[in-house]
């Protein structure tokens, strides 16, 4: 992981979500502490900020899906801490700016990397540019492994070294069990059991030298789907020119009509958070106005973009896309 991202150290992690949670817990986040994200992701971002005593400020996204910057300096407050900007999809969020703003205001940023892992942004690798960079192996991402799996990446030795004391209860000597005993520092903090698996390790060892090529064919059956579906009444996916295919996302105006068509043509489609999580009861984040995560959530539809796709199966996932539309081959 660190000689694919370039990153100067790489630790591995149980999951993605840990991979943030151990992040901000080495930046030291506490009690009250404001950290500003997005609502249009999966909820781990949002949660491990709350599992810290953090409280999360959410700002909206733009019609690409990731986080509006111009939002971004005014939900600054004297309490903010950091920011976790979602490389959602594999697009990278305009690191430059953030940066500059982090920097201006004294902040650590955190990428949310996990859907993003090989995507760029002005040539450097999404992750890599942050604090900290974060990464999930679970199946359903680009580089799947076996199971539950993370990664952490950062450039800073000081971070590195409490990552590895965080994610093994800090070394204490019964992790000798595991094999290898690393060693117990003379001052103990409270860690977490965070380890990756060895076999989820071993099988990602395997696949991330077949990386590039996966990443190759996705982008080659994103551009299938680009050229294929142009001139339709939906709105297809924005596009930067270093990033991955982690999902192919189109906007359809009524997504259940869609989905029931394209389920009788035996196409599986993926549609999720059609709640945006800040409104959902109980979690208490509905004080925010976020318009075009609202909508967003209501029309955006994944398409099939895994590598073993056939490009005749393509082909006729674009062919009964215009047949719902009613459109002359």
């Amino acid at each position: 992981l660190r000689a694919f991202t370039g990153a100067n150290y790489a630790v591995g992690v149980n999951s993605g979500t840990d991979a943030l949670k151990l992040s901000y817990k080495a930046l030291g986040i506490k009690q009250g502490d404001e950290v500003i994200t997005v609502s249009y992701t999966f909820l781990a971002p949002i949660e491990e900020i709350v599992h810290h005593g953090g409280i999360p400020i959410l700002v909206d996204v733009g019609e690409d899906g990731l986080m509006n910057i111009d939002e971004l300096e005014s939900a600054i407050t004297p309490q903010t801490v950091g920011i976790v900007p979602v490389h959602l999809s594999g697009k990278v969020c305009d690191m430059k700016r953030i940066k500059e703003i982090a920097d201006k205001h004294g902040l650590w940023v955190v990428e949310d990397a996990c859907q993003a892992l090989g995507a760029k942004w002005k040539g450097k690798m999404a992750g890599t540019i942050g604090n900290t960079g974060c990464f999930s192996f679970i199946p359903p991402k680009t580089l799947g492994g076996g199971g539950d799996g993370g990664g952490i990446v950062t450039n800073n030795a000081k971070l590195y070294q409490k990552l590895l004391l965080l994610r093994n209860h800090w070394n204490i000597t019964q992790n000798a069990l595991l094999g290898r005993q690393p060693k117990t520092p003379k001052i103990m903090g409270w860690g977490y059991n965070s380890r990756l698996d060895n076999i989820h390790a071993a099988v990602l060892n395997v696949k991330i030298k077949h990386y590039p090529q996966m990443l190759k064919r996705r982008k080659e059956i994103a551009m299938m789907y680009e050229k294929g579906l142009q001139g339709l009444p939906i709105k297809l996916s924005n596009t930067q020119p270093e990033q991955i295919y982690q999902e192919y996302i189109i906007r359809v105006p009524d997504i259940w009509k869609f989905k029931q068509y394209m389920e009788k043509c035996k196409i599986e489609l993926l549609i999720r958070d059609i709640i945006p999580n800040y409104k959902l009861n109980g979690l208490g984040l509905n004080n925010f106005n976020l318009p075009i995560t609202d909508i967003l959530a209501k029309e955006t539809v994944r398409l099939p973009v895994y590598p073993e796709l056939k490009n005749s199966e393509i082909e006729y996932v674009v062919e009964k896309i215009k047949e719902f539309y009613k459109v002359a081959l």
